[in-house]
C-alpha cells in the first residue's frame, strides 16, 4: 500500500480519492498536472498547532508561512481557522488582504524589503514588521516619520545555531543572509537603535533556524541561546520582550524514510523549554509566536500527472516521463528533495521494478523521483506524487513556455477550483511586440 496522507484512500474503482473526490474525475475535468489539496488535512494541522499552544496555557499566535503556498482560497481558509500569516513581499500582502485577511494578523518578513514594499505595508496597516537589517531600520523609520505613525516591530536574530537540514534551507547559523548576528554584537546594536526610535514599537524578537527539521534539539538550543541573550539585554537595558517568535521549519514526511516528530511534539518541546529558561533566569514569560508553513500544507497536497513516453536502457535505467516536472516541482532539481509516488487510476499487483520518473522539460536534471519501485506504467496512466503541497506551486515557473497547473481544493466530497490552469493567452499577456 502506498504512503497516503489525510483523507486519501482508494475507492471501489481502484481510483485514488482525496477529500471524498475521485482524482481520476478531477484529472479529466481540470487536466494534468493538477495540484489537489486536502482541506480537512490543512484544518487538522492548523488546529493542532493552536490547540496544543492553548492547552499549554500560554498566550500565543500561529502565523502561517505564506511562501509554502498561497492564493486567495488559502488565505480565506487561514482566516476561517483564525491563523495569521507571514508574508515576504508586497504581492503576498496584496493577495492576503484581497482574500479578506485582517492586516493586523499579517507579519512582514524579508531580508531586502524595498522602500515601496515597506510603504505599502505601513499604508495597508500590516500588524507587525520583522526588521532584518540596519538599512531597513533607516527605511522604515523614515517612512513612519513622514507619515507621523508608529509601527509594531520585531527584529530577527541569527543566534548561531546549526540545525540538521540542507544548507539551502539552513537559516539560523552565523553565516546567513538573514537577521542580525548575535556573536558580532550586531543584534545588540540593532536593539539600541530600535529602542531609541520613537516611531518603532519593539514588541520582541524573531528567530528561525531552518526548514525540514526532524529533531527538537536545534529548537531547544535556540531557546536557550535566545533567553540568555534576552536576559543580558534585560540586565543591560531594562528591556524585556513581550513576544518571542521561534519561527517554523518543522519537518514533514515526504517518503517512508522520513520520520519527523509530530508538530505538537515540537510545540510542546519549545514551550516547555521557554518556561524552563524563564524560570531559571527569572524572566517574564513572553507570548509565543510560531510560523508553521510546510508542516501545515505539505502533506495536504498531491500532484497528479499523466504518464507519457518511456525509455529503457538495459542494465542502466528505466525512464518514465510525465507531463509536468521541474516547472511545477523544482525542489528535486534544486536541492535533491525526495518524493514518493504511485498509480492513481488503478491498483496493480504486477511485479515491481526500479523506474525513474522524469519531467518533460529540456533539462537532464528534470528528475522527479529516482529509482522508485513501480509496476508497469502505461501511457495515459495517472501518477500521483504525494506531499507536494509546499513549495510546489509556489515555486512553479513557465520554463520552456509551459503552462502552470490548476489547483483544486477538496473537502467532504466537494471540489473547488482555487487556481485555474494558465492559458496560452496568459502566457503572452505581459509580452510586448
Amino acid at each position: 500500500m502506498p504512503l497516503l496522507f489525510g483523507t486519501a484512500t482508494f475507492n471501489e474503482s481502484e481510483h485514488l480519492t482525496i477529500g471524498g473526490c475521485d482524482t481520476v474525475t478531477l484529472a479529466e475535468k481540470y487536466g494534468t498536472p493538477l495540484f489537489i489539496y486536502d482541506v480537512a488535512h490543512i484544518r487538522e494541522r492548523a488546529r493542532g498547532f493552536k490547540q496544543t499552544l492553548n492547552s499549554l496555557g500560554v498566550k500565543n499566535k500561529v502565523i502561517y508561512a505564506s511562501k509554502a503556498f498561497c492564493c486567495l482560497a488559502m488565505y480565506k481558509l487561514l482566516e476561517e481557522e483564525e491563523l495569521g500569516c507571514d508574508v515576504v513581499s508586497a504581492g503576498e500582502i496584496y493577495t492576503a488582504i484581497k482574500a479578506g485577511m485582517s492586516p493586523e494578523n499579517i507579519e512582514f518578513h524579508g531580508n531586502n524589503k524595498t522602500k515601496e514594499e515597506l510603504l505599502y505595508a505601513v499604508e495597508q496597516g500590516v500588524g507587525t514588521i520583522i526588521i532584518d537589517n540596519f538599512y531597513e531600520i533607516e527605511l522604515l523609520s523614515a517612512i513612519l516619520k513622514e507619515k507621523n505613525q508608529k509601527q509594531h516591530v520585531l527584529f530577527r536574530i541569527t543566534p548561531g545555531i546549526n540545525a540538521e537540514t540542507h544548507d539551502y534551507i539552513l537559516t539560523g547559523q552565523v553565516d546567513s543572509k538573514f537577521g542580525f548576528d548575535v556573536n558580532s554584537g550586531q543584534a545588540t546594536q540593532a536593539l539600541e537603535r530600535i529602542l531609541a526610535d520613537d516611531h518603532l514599537v519593539l514588541k520582541g524578537v524573531h528567530c528561525h533556524i531552518g526548514s525540514q527539521i526532524f529533531s527538537a534539539e536545534g529548537f531547544l538550543a535556540a531557546v536557550e541561546k535566545m533567553l540568555t541573550i534576552l536576559n543580558e539585554w534585560k540586565q543591560a537595558f531594562g528591556y524585556s520582550v513581550d513576544v518571542l517568535n521561534m519561527g517554523g521549519g518543522f519537518g514533514v514526511q515526504y517518503t517512508e524514510a522520513d520520520d519527523p516528530l509530530e508538530p505538537e511534539a515540537f510545540v510542546k518541546a519549545i514551550v516547555n523549554s521557554v518556561k524552563g529558561q524563564c524560570a531559571l533566569l527569572d524572566y517574564a514569560f513572553p507570548e509565543i509566536w510560531l510560523e508553521p508553513g510546510r508542516s501545515i500544507i505539505a502533506e495536504a497536497g498531491t500532484t497528479i500527472y499523466t504518464v507519457g513516453s518511456e525509455k529503457v536502457i538495459p542494465e542502466v535505467r528505466h525512464y518514465v516521463s510525465v507531463d509536468g516536472g521541474m516547472g511545477d516541482n523544482i525542489r528535486p532539481a534544486l536541492y535533491g528533495a525526495k518524493y514518493d509516488g504511485f498509480l492513481a487510476n488503478r491498483i496493480s499487483n504486477e511485479q515491481q521494478s526500479p523506474k525513474t520518473i522524469v519531467g518533460k522539460y529540456c533539462e537532464s536534471g528534470d528528475v522527479l523521483i529516482k529509482d522508485i519501485e513501480l509496476p508497469t506504467l502505461r501511457p495515459e496512466d495517472l501518477f500521483a506524487v504525494t506531499s507536494t503541497g509546499a513549495y510546489g506551486y509556489s515555486m512553479a515557473n513557465n520554463y520552456n513556455r509551459n503552462l502552470k497547473p490548476a489547483v483544486v481544493f477538496v473537502e467532504d466530497g466537494h471540489e473547488k477550483l482555487a487556481i485555474r490552469r494558465e492559458t496560452y493567452e496568459d502566457l503572452i499577456s505581459l509580452d510586448c511586440e
